[in-house]
């Protein structure tokens, strides 16, 4: 009986998703990219075309423009419930409602994983009335950037194993070979596998792994490279092993570099898409933001900066850390300015930090927002609203934020598009005129050891009383430190469910501390990644993905993306 259920719930969905995606079919009226490019200034002449509605931007358009002009808006959020707060649809619905307003605004956002596509929380590129498009080819490959990433980080793989199997010297030590590969695809089966059995023409038998293509350090290399040269230079500088003699073996001493680059080749143009009324958006590379640094590329956001006034930033999940890396990793790496802060709520996400109870959870949105204003940035709460939201709790939310000077707005981007999030984009534009952001004030400083940079990180932004570390973990910082990478900046993975290491710690925790179970370096992006608590590189599916409701009918119509 539930089992049948089940099967009537997922028909009903189906049904519902396809005539939704009919509907959308008719009503969408998308313009040529040519159009879309118009408005953003770009010559057709830079434009690579991916068909009529998608094209890549060629490099050499900045040789032709001017210095940084744009204000940059970084969007974040409260510690969100699994299906994600909306920061995607409300970064987009922004930046729409600018330009309905006479600004000159765009929208840069990572790509979508596949991963989440078919999981849990379905895609990236927005929803409702504030979402880009062609929607399915945002949600499913775009340009091909991801397959890209995923090629480049493989080759890498077989050349270390082809490299061992010839006995190159010096010769790898497999016991410390670090070089994971890796798929697009939620799959547990795969974290922990066996590589060359079948013999000693198949290769030599190892211990291997596989993460998710976000988490790659491709996939960061691509997000912090601003040309070719740097590119190829970064992807050279990845740590893959040591040798039998313990000497650093990088991708370069396998002679892979080179070859990484040719495949990344297009993946460095950042992509020019469209919303759904029609704006610029800019969309490139997708790193996770609990396992990576969690944002747009910086050659897209310079790009932004050059051609826009006001540029519309995401940051993945919580402010505790997209907000938090995008600061202290890839503003560092950019040389970007802040100029103000849009932290996205809901009120079920403030429920939930608060045991059903709306005011019990102002503390978990409370804590971003102080965050946020210690990197000396100008903060404003949008609480993406919902058909149940009553005003009542709306004014709540108010009320209590009026109480630290934090003005709050309404967002309906969803329900209405532009129309929905123009007050939110007036607020922002006053704040942005009224309160220049400050330099930024980073959390930590590049000289601090590694400890002090996680402790710092631990009980400024996450609220930590101190930081355990497992006998490995420690070694392993120790080790790195050792080795030349104690001057990074780190990228800290850890869930992005709660201000702590602990998923089910929600609100604002106090008296905890964080457990660092281990340590890695991405020498080739340029950051060392600290592990906390249960936190897996390569996530599972759901007991019922997303997958499932997925299908294409006999005209070639995709339904059930969301």
């Amino acid at each position: 009986m539930e089992l049948l259920a089940r099967e009537l719930i997922l028909s009903v969905i189906i049904t519902s998703k396809k005539t939704i995606d009919a509907n959308r079919l008719g009503l969408i009226r998308m313009i040529p990219i040519t159009d879309v490019a118009k408005k953003a200034g770009i010559d057709k002449k830079f434009l690579e075309l991916y068909g009529k509605y998608m094209a890549k931007i060629n490099l050499d358009i900045r040789k032709n423009l001017g210095p940084r002009k744009g204000k940059l808006i970084l969007v974040t959020a409260t510690n969100p419930t699994p299906a994600g707060e909306g920061k995607t649809t409300n970064s987009i619905g922004l930046s729409m409602a600018l330009n309905a307003l006479g600004h000159n605004a765009v929208v840069t956002l990572r790509q979508p994983s596949l991963g989440p596509v078919f999981g849990v929380k379905g895609g990236a590129a927005g929803g409702g009335k504030s979402r880009l498009e062609p929607f399915e080819q945002v949600n499913l490959f775009l340009t091909g950037d991801f397959p890209a990433v995923a090629a480049a980080h493989n080759l890498l793989s077989a050349m270390i194993d082809n490299y061992v199997q010839f006995d190159h010297q010096p010769e790898i030590d497999i016991r410390r070979t670090y070089w994971p590969r890796n798929v697009d695809m939620n799959d547990r089966a795969l974290r922990k596998v066996i590589v060359g059995l079948g013999g000693r023409y198949d290769g030599m038998p190892r211990e291997d792994t596989f993460i998710i293509t976000s988490a790659s350090e491709v996939m960061a290399i691509l997000g912090l490279s601003m040309n070719y040269h740097e590119l190829k230079e970064r992807l050279g500088n990845i740590l893959i092993a040591r040798s039998e003699q313990l000497k650093e073996m990088y991708a370069k001493d396998v002679k892979a570099n080179g070859a990484m680059t040719v495949l990344l080749r297009d993946a460095l143009k950042p992509n020019l898409i469209q919303t759904m009324e029609g704006t610029p958006a800019l969309m490139h590379t997708g790193p996770f933001a609990n396992i990576a640094h969690g944002t747009s590329s910086i050659i897209a956001t310079d790009l932004a900066l050059r051609l826009f006034d006001y540029v519309v930033i995401e940051a993945g999940f919580g402010a505790d850390l997209g907000a938090e890396k995008f600061f202290n990793i890839a503003a560092r790496t950019g040389d970007l300015k802040v100029d103000a802060c849009v932290i996205i709520t809901t009120i079920r996400a403030l429920k939930t930090h608060g045991n059903d109870v709306l005011e019990q959870g102002f503390p978990n949105l409370e804590k971003h927002v102080e965050n946020m204003r210690n990197f000396g940035v100008p903060v404003v709460v949008a609480v993406n609203r919902f058909p149940d939201d009553t005003d009542e709790e709306i004014e709540l939310i108010r009320k209590h934020c009026s109480m630290s000077d934090v003005k709050v707005e309404v967002s309906e981007v969803y329900a209405k598009g532009s129309e929905g999030g123009k007050d939110l984009a007036r607020t922002v534009v006053e704040i942005i005129q009224s309160q220049p952001a400050a330099p930024i004030k980073y959390t930590y400083d590049l000289d601090d050891p590694i400890k002090t940079k996680i402790l710092k990180v631990a009980q400024q932004i996450y609220g930590a009383r101190d930081v355990d570390y497992t006998t490995g973990a420690r070694g392993r910082i120790s080790s790195l430190e050792k080795r030349g990478y104690g001057n990074l900046p780190i990228c800290i993975a850890k869930t992005q469910f709660s201000l702590s290491d602990n998923k089910g710690l929600l609100g604002k925790p106090c008296g905890f501390n964080v457990e660092v179970v281990g340590a890695d370096v991405s020498n080739g992006a340029g950051f060392v990644v600290i592990y906390m608590g249960d936190i897996s590189l390569m996530p599972g599916l759901p007991e019922f993905p997303a997958a499932e409701q997925m299908d294409v009918d006999d005209d070639g119509n995709i339904s059930g993306v969301f």
